[in-house]
């Protein structure tokens, strides 16, 4: 988790706002370093102390998400759904380590959920990581639903064909399809159907990419 973790606490020191900020900053990297039992149950109840900033309960999340440790799924799966893509993203890769099974059950519930589309990039692709049973039912309701005129959330589709591609199961196929007449997604489209076997002429492109 280096690269990541290290983009996270760069990120982070730019929202420090006070000594007292740097200070607790510092105190978080050095549990982080120590990785030890006892630190561990520190950042653990970092997650749910009402006075911490957001940015601490975000690397506690981080570092307890990736060492395996589940008592950070909640705060995982809140950042998941996060306004912020790059707390999203964040998010993502410790669910993508912790090995919760509860993990793709609260992906596939935020990437199928209409409401929350806007922040469904990075639940799809940790859907595609997981390759979790609820995996293809939910990549394929997610993009049926967006494969509609004009739909603003297209990287969201794109993330769902790319996806389901990578995932290599057939029932894909009649979404996929679809999708391939999409101007957007056609070439992903193609691409994917192409991995699951099935090649034929894309058809034309349809009314209205989502856009």
């Amino acid at each position: 988790m280096e690269d990541e973790f290290h983009e996270l606490t760069d990120r982070v020191r730019a929202e420090l706002r006070s000594p007292q900020d740097l200070v607790a900053y510092e105190r978080l990297l050095g549990l982080a370093r120590k990785n030890t039992p006892a630190g561990r149950e520190e950042l653990a109840r970092m997650l749910t102390a009402v006075e911490r900033p957001l940015w601490a309960r975000e690397i506690a999340a981080f570092i307890l998400g990736c060492a395996g440790d589940k008592r950070a799924f909640e705060t995982l799966v809140l950042l998941l759904n996060y306004r912020e893509p790059v707390r999203c993203a964040t998010a993502a890769h410790a669910l993508g380590k912790l090995g919760d099974p509860r993990t793709a059950r609260a992906a596939a519930a935020l990437a199928t959920n209409p409401l929350r589309t806007a922040y469904a990039l990075h639940p799809v692709r940790l859907l595609a990581e997981l390759r979790a049973p609820q995996s293809v039912p939910a990549l394929i309701a997610t993009l049926e639903r967006l494969l509609t005129p004009h739909n603003p959330y297209w990287r969201v589709a794109l993330a769902c064909v790319e996806g389901l591609g990578a995932l290599g199961d057939k029932r894909a196929v009649p979404a996929l399809r679809a999708a391939a007449g999409h101007s957007r997604l056609a070439a992903a489209a193609s691409a994917s159907l192409a991995r699951l076997g099935v090649h034929e002429d894309p058809p034309g492109v349809g009314a209205g990419p989502p856009a």
